[in-house]
Order: C-alpha cells, then sequence, then structure tokens
C-alpha cells in the first residue's frame, strides 16, 4: 500500500510556499496546508534595511540585481535551502520552454549554445552562479512566516529572525499553495496520490494505471513522462496549443521568438485591449500548451477523458462517461496565491495582491515581482521578469529621492 501520510516536515506547520520548494508529500485531509506559526523568540531584535526582497528566484534576483546597481541597501529572504530550489525540485524531465537565447537575467548571458532548451536543473545552477557572480545578499532558509506593519515600518519576521523596512518587494510566485479538489477525499486509502509539484519520474508510482487530473502544460508534460512506463489517462478540458514545435528548427529560428517576445511580451500586456482580455480568460484557467501537442499524447498512448465528475466504485467517471479505473492519481490541479502570510489589506477575495503593474493599490512601499501576468503574459518568465524588475526598482528609487 502507498504511503500518503503527510511528511514530517509538513506536520511542522511551516509556510504552505515551502511545501512547493522542497516537494513533500501532501495529504487530502483538510489540514493539509496548516497555517503557519507567527511566533517570534522574545527577545528578537530586528535587522533594519532600506529595502526587503522576499523571495530568491529569477523575480527576486532581478529586483537584487537592480537595486545593487542603484546602491539601495537591501537583503533577500528566501526560504529554500538553495538559490535555485524551486527549479531543482521539478520533475527530472522537465526542460524550459524557451531556449536559451531567451533565457537570461540582465547582466549574464545563460551559459549554453543559444537554441538549446536547458533543462531545470541548469535554470537552477544558472540562478545560483547569477546570484553569486553579483555577490546578491540573499539569506537562504529564512521562510517569511508574517509582513505586517508596526510603528510606521514593514516588520517581517522568519523562524530566527526579524527584519523592518522601509520598502517591501514581494517576489513570491502567485502559485504557492497546491490546490487539490475535493475528488481527493473521495478516493480509497489505498489509492496513491500525489500533488504534481510533487512528481519526479515514473518510479515513485506503483504499477498500474495513472490517473493525470488536469490537461495543462504540466498534466500533458508529466503524461508524456509517463506514458513510457504506465497507462495514463489525462482528464481535463483542452485548453488549446500553440501550433507549432518550438524544438523543431522554424520554432527555434523564427516562431518562438514571434511568441515569447513578441505576443507575450509586447501584445499581451495590461496596456492592451487583446492583453486585459486575454488575462481573463486565463485567470484560473492556464496558458495553453507550448511544448506538447494533442496528436504527440495520442501517439504515446495517452488517453484523454474529460472532466472527473466523481467517483464511482473506485473509478473515475468523466463529464463524456468514460469510466475509467485507477491504480494512483496525480492532481495537476494548479496553485492557490498563497500569500496568507501577509498580514496587511493588500489581497482581493481570491487571495490575490491588488496592484498595479507590481505596485500595491493599497499598501506605500509595497511591491511585486514575478506575479501572474503582473504586466504581461511574460512578467513570470525567466524571458519577461526582467521588465518589471527595472520598473518596481525605479519606482523605489523614486520614492527614496522624492
Amino acid at each position: 500500500m502507498a504511503d500518503t501520510r503527510t511528511s514530517d516536515r509538513a506536520r511542522t506547520g511551516r509556510h504552505p510556499a515551502d511545501l512547493v520548494e522542497t516537494g513533500n508529500l501532501l495529504r487530502t485531509q483538510p489540514d493539509t496546508f496548516p497555517a503557519a506559526s507567527l511566533r517570534q523568540p522574545a527577545e528578537a531584535r530586528p535587522e533594519r534595511h532600506d529595502v526587503v526582497v522576499i523571495g530568491a528566484g529569477q523575480a527576486g534576483l532581478s529586483v537584487s540585481y537592480h537595486l545593487k546597481r542603484r546602491g539601495i541597501d537591501h537583503v533577500i529572504l528566501e526560504g529554500a535551502p538553495r538559490v535555485g530550489d524551486v527549479w531543482r525540485n521539478r520533475w527530472d524531465s522537465l526542460r524550459l520552454f524557451t531556449p536559451a537565447k531567451f533565457d537570461s537575467l540582465d547582466g549574464y548571458r545563460f551559459p549554453a549554445h543559444k537554441d538549446t532548451f536547458p533543462t531545470k536543473d541548469e535554470m537552477a545552477d544558472y540562478l545560483e552562479a547569477y546570484a553569486a557572480k553579483f555577490d546578491l545578499p540573499v539569506r537562504v532558509n529564512e521562510p517569511v512566516r508574517r509582513l505586517h506593519k508596526a510603528n510606521g515600518r514593514f516588520r517581517l519576521e522568519t523562524k530566527d529572525r526579524v527584519c523592518e523596512a522601509d520598502r517591501v518587494v514581494v517576489a513570491a510566485a502567485s502559485y504557492q499553495k497546491p490546490r487539490l479538489p475535493a475528488l481527493a477525499n473521495d478516493l480509497d486509502p489505498q489509492v496513491f496520490q500525489m500533488h504534481s509539484h510533487e512528481y519526479r519520474n515514473p518510479a515513485q508510482l506503483p504499477n498500474g494505471p495513472v490517473l493525470l487530473v488536469g490537461a495543462g502544460n504540466s498534466g500533458a508534460e508529466i503524461a508524456m513522462d509517463l506514458a513510457k512506463t504506465h497507462k495514463v489517462y489525462l482528464s481535463g478540458r483542452d485548453v488549446g496549443h500553440i501550433p507549432f514545435d518550438p524544438v523543431g528548427f522554424l520554432g527555434r529560428k523564427l516562431l518562438v521568438r514571434l511568441v515569447i517576445r513578441g505576443l507575450f511580451h509586447r501584445i499581451l500586456t495590461m496596456r492592451t485591449p487583446m492583453g486585459r482580455k486575454f488575462r481573463s480568460r486565463m485567470h484560473g484557467h492556464g496558458m495553453p500548451l507550448i511544448r506538447t501537442r494533442p496528436g504527440q499524447l495520442k501517439r504515446a498512448g495517452v488517453r484523454r477523458i474529460g472532466k472527473i465528475a466523481r467517483i464511482r466504485d473506485g473509478k473515475a467517471v468523466a463529464d463524456d462517461g468514460a469510466e475509467v479505473a485507477f491504480a494512483s492519481v496525480i492532481w495537476c490541479t494548479g496553485f492557490d496565491p498563497g500569500f496568507d502570510w501577509i498580514d496587511l489589506p493588500v489581497l482581493d477575495g481570491r487571495g490575490d495582491p491588488r496592484h498595479r503593474f507590481g505596485k500595491s493599490t493599497d499598501v506605500a512601499g509595497l511591491y511585486f515581482a514575478g506575479l501572474h501576468f503582473q504586466y504581461a503574459v511574460s512578467s513570470p518568465l525567466v524571458s519577461g521578469v526582467g521588465r518589471d524588475a527595472r520598473r518596481v526598482v525605479g519606482w523605489i528609487d523614486a520614492a527614496r529621492n522624492g
């Protein structure tokens, strides 16, 4: 029988964002994501900085790079043990959707041939090297448990430290908290189940058919990976797909540039009617398939079925009438924002920050970087995060000098 008990780390009550970065197995009970402890040592003495950046992914490092260039005192608080772990802890076969020529942060070219597609470990190592090259002030193993205001300054609390700052940049993505549907509670305890962020390779799963719930990019790519060793059912609506192969010659030389640097970066933005309409349609539904196309799934033996309506007699019943038996389930059902540690009136009813292009519309001095469609489709991507970082740092610099 597969062990679906929660990990020791999850039981400690650490913040849900840590689960995303470290890949612990989930439970499907309501307390899968326990509230973070807000207790601090009684004698904690605050450190003071002009700016604190939360998160050392591509967004946080980009912000830090531009802060340092302008001579602005700051520190980056990163919850993971190493810079780049948010990439290292994804599935083994993952490669970036974009070739290396689009995968550089400001100031440092990605060290690979421009037309190759980096692995997730290569991207993780690049981020770590980026932080070292520019001597960015990153502190690892420092997950922020609470962000609030006290005595007119921002106050950030970790398990061991309290920091105060005039300004804060939250550079944590809008998908920190793995989302599980209510159906997860209806499965037999014998059934092995995990969220997609825990998946590494087919060896994790027992023998027998695998049901992947959610047919976006993660679900489709994991389905292709599993199809080599398991019978795979992929459940969910058709999200559409980019109608060319980004790995092929034409894709690498021309079409990826038009999509990544043109459509995603300059056309589908919050300043264009097309972009605003696209963002509204995307909310909660994810992107069209970028690398995987329906024909590839079919040739690999992946069977597409509709959205799961219910579990009956140990089988999944889809809304298109399909009824399938399975030995394990991977929930490719996305993430919730996970910003509940922000103890400030800045979140909307869905838990997303209210902002304009990364500047909080509710609290002065609070900024964001790397959010889903913060300014454009490219905002959370390596290829687009630099523009948002430059804008945020420009605002900070102007506020300091104003």
